[in-house]
């Protein structure tokens, strides 16, 4: 990584996996890229720890509120 204030996606070979590193040296991992980027975009409001821990979970995309159509 290089630059004053990168930050970088990683995906966990073998899995859904993908990790994240925010500049500040906070670091998380989730299966949602979105959710990744959410989290590393929302600084400071993330931990500032280093391996800080899972991602919370995103809140429902619009497609998992629509409705079913009959059939």
């Amino acid at each position: 990584m290089t630059g004053a204030r990168s930050l970088r996606v990683d995906w966990v070979p073998g899995s859904d996996a993908l990790d994240g590193t925010c500049w500040c040296g906070a670091s998380a991992r989730a299966e949602d890229p979105a959710t990744l980027w959410a989290w590393l975009l929302a600084h400071p409001d993330h931990p500032d720890a280093p391996g800080a821990g899972p991602v919370p979970p995103a809140a429902p995309s619009l497609a998992d509120r629509r409705t079913p159509l009959p059939v």
